[in-house]
């Protein structure tokens, strides 16, 4: 039994950063972390511990397609961007990804990507209708492991163990991780989709989105910021959000991941990373709206991303809000 002068400590519970309203009550909220920074790099806002550690998911896939391009393999405009994608497995995803492994001598079973359906809810209702089934290229990582693939080929390393932390490739993607956050990264999991996951700070994540579109003309870096902000559709799809900053608001880099996480870094070093705690994606849209006012950005495209409302008897009774 713990002694009368025994405390337990608890971690420090994250700010709420979203509130759910439903016919003006608020009948939940999101918590999570935040951290904006100043264009010199200085945090200008912070909410909950962003220095504390996070798997930014696909988040990291910028870091991911610039270790390939260290390795050697020549990728640029849609190929470069595929390579940092979540894509939402429309057609235009799955005919790149299929030509891009033919042009490196691999093939769909070279692929170690779980069976999936498209991202997209609206392309996998018609991907189903169409007869269509689980296939490994179909998973929204198919781009990035295409691309670490081609630096196998490219390189001659083995291609059976190109999601091993310790393969060649995925120790070029740690330290490209490493110098762009500017921190070490703690701990290495396993992403979604097989590959090692490099955990690092939002600080950290936001620093390294910096860092790329600051980036030298013709770094590697500075060539996948370019390749998916001329080409975002490739980095997400028709109707995401991500393809919908970088394509209404130039200059800009973003990039999801899985269990609410953003970074988005401004042309002028201005940056912010988040990470809704509960993995509530519906959070994010008004949360990112939110975290770019107040960087002093102001788009029309902040309406429509920052939309999340809710429905009662198919009208819209309220809405997820941010709360900071």
């Amino acid at each position: 039994m713990m002694s009368s002068s025994s405390h337990v400590i608890s971690p420090a519970v994250p700010p709420v950063l979203a509130e759910v309203v439903r016919s003006g009550f608020v009948e939940g909220s999101h918590r999570g972390t935040l951290v904006l920074l100043a264009a010199d790099g200085t945090v200008e806002l912070e909410l909950g511990d962003p220095e504390a550690p996070v798997f930014p998911r696909s988040s990291n896939k910028p870091m991911q397609a610039a270790a390939v391009l260290r390795a050697g393999v020549e990728l640029s405009g849609e190929r470069l961007a595929l390579a940092a994608a979540s894509h939402a497995g429309e057609g235009f995803h799955l005919a790149l990804v299929r030509t891009m492994l033919a042009e490196h001598g691999l093939s769909t079973d070279d692929l170690r990507t779980p069976p999936d359906l498209p991202l997209d809810r609206v392309e996998a209702e018609a991907y189903l209708a169409a007869g269509g089934v689980r296939e490994r290229i179909v998973m929204n990582c198919s781009g990035k492991h295409t691309a670490m693939l081609a630096a196998c080929v490219h390189n001659g390393w083995p291609t059976e163990s190109y999601l091993d932390p310790v393969h060649p490739v995925q120790k070029l993607v740690r330290m490209v991780i490493e110098e762009t956050a500017a921190e070490r990264v703690p701990t290495i999991g396993t992403d979604g989709c097989g590959a090692p996951l490099m955990a690092i700070s939002l600080t950290g994540l936001a620093r390294a989105f910096r860092h790329f579109v600051l980036a030298a003309p013709g770094s590697a870096e500075r060539r996948v910021a370019d390749a998916m902000r001329a080409h975002p559709e490739y980095v997400g799809g028709t109707r995401r959000s991500d393809t919908m900053l970088m394509r209404e608001m130039p200059g800009t880099l973003a990039k999801t991941g899985a269990e609410a996480v953003q970074a988005v870094a401004l042309p002028d070093g201005r940056a912010l990373a988040f990470k809704i705690d509960d993995g509530g994606s519906r959070a994010r849209g008004p949360v990112l709206k939110r975290a770019l006012q107040l960087l002093g950005v102001e788009a029309e495209v902040l309406g429509r991303i920052g939309r999340a409302p809710l429905l009662g008897g198919g009208v819209e009774v309220g809405a997820v809000r941010a709360a900071f």
